[in-house]
């Protein structure tokens, strides 16, 4: 099974605040290089439900006013103006704007003036990790997404919106922010899967003697699987804010399915913590299987030099340059019609019971004893 080679680049974007140092609190400084602004509405209650695409300020009005909850999804932050315009509308704090176009924040939970400002992190693999912020501002009667661009996990809350399955249509807000939030983490399930996945195959190819790069794919899978837990963690904090603090916009029925999201996290986590375990034994395999092999040569070489070294002294023997006719004691042996036989026979006699020697010990192959 092959690794995708995609997964095993990390996109690590640097930490870039776009107000700079000494600017008023509440600036928001957009960056101009994301998607410019458009914002989608899902106005729903119990008596029927309106959709409307790239809507307007006066199409927020309008269906706040007619409908029980109002979902504007804010897709893009390169139009600075249009997010001020939302924030004014809703009487979002400056600061919570400012969180939102600087998308560098972790999960967390914040109050401002009557409203929750709650941040989420959306894992993506297109092909290679990256988390995206998501924003979410609950009112009374609205909720309010700011997403850096357009791709998103909320087509399943979209359509039991549209289908009126669930208690979601009789529901506030409170209960339409739990299915967002539910949404992103549920989709970090899928990602921790295909990491598993891959890890399956480093198994695979390093047991098969496939080690070719093995260790550098393994250490970025690690480094991967590292990050996506740091990005997880935080959200178990955020979520127990919900369910422990009190708030007068968090119902005590939602609370007891927050607590379901606060298992959830945990699960991720755990699994989390799994694979990087594995990311670790797989790289420990890596350097074990190197050792053996590496043992393997070096005692394969070992008999070699083993064996050639009497015979080389034999050899050496031989290969003297002692004139025998100057004295009887001179290599007699050179004068000896079966001499030259006789020197291959020891050497060959020699080679075999050093094998059997070395066969009866272990060394070589399977020991007999």
């Amino acid at each position: 099974m092959p690794v995708r080679e995609g997964l095993l680049r990390t996109v690590y974007r640097p930490f870039r605040r776009r107000t700079k140092p000494g600017s008023v609190p509440g600036t928001i400084q957009h960056d101009p290089t994301l998607p410019p602004t458009v914002c989608d509405i899902v106005a729903f209650g119990s008596d029927g439900i309106e959709e409307r695409r790239e809507a307007t300020l006066n199409d927020i009005q309008e269906l706040s006013d007619r409908f029980a909850v109002c979902w504007v999804n804010v897709v893009g932050l390169g139009t600075a103006d249009m997010i001020k315009k939302i924030g004014e509308f809703h009487k979002i704090h400056p600061l919570a704007l400012e969180d939102v176009v600087n998308t560098h924040q972790q999960a967390k939970v914040e109050e401002y003036e009557g409203q929750l400002f709650i941040v989420v992190r959306m894992a993506k693999l297109e092909p290679r990790l990256w988390t995206e912020q998501v924003s979410l501002l609950v009112g009374k009667k609205f909720v309010v997404t700011f997403q850096e661009q357009a791709g998103d996990c909320f087509d399943t809350v979209r359509q039991r919106i549209r289908k009126g399955t669930g208690r979601i249509r009789s529901r506030g807000s409170d209960y339409l922010a739990y299915m967002l939030i539910d949404a992103v983490l549920d989709d970090y399930f899928p990602v921790l899967e295909r990491y598993g996945v891959d890890l399956d195959a480093l198994e695979e190819r390093l047991l098969s003697g496939q080690s070719h790069n093995v260790i550098p794919e393994t250490h970025r899978l690690r480094s991967e699987i590292l990050q996506l837990r740091r990005t997880i963690w935080p959200h178990r904090d955020a979520v127990n804010v919900l369910i422990r603090d009190e708030h007068p916009l968090i119902q005590t029925d939602t609370k007891t399915y927050l607590r379901d999201c606060y298992d959830h996290i945990a699960q991720l986590s755990d699994v989390a913590d799994t694979y990087r375990d594995l990311g670790a034994g797989l790289r420990e395999l890596q350097f074990s299987l190197d050792s053996q092999r590496t043992n393997e040569v070096m005692k394969v070489l070992t008999v070699i030099a083993t064996i050639f070294m009497p015979l080389g002294f034999i050899a050496g023997v031989y290969g003297m340059n002692f004139d025998p006719d100057t004295s009887p004691w001179n290599m007699p042996e050179l004068e000896w019609a079966y001499g030259y036989p006789f020197a291959i026979t020891l050497m060959l006699g020699i080679a075999i019971s050093l094998l059997m020697f070395f066969r009866h010990k272990g060394w070589l192959g399977n020991s007999n004893s």
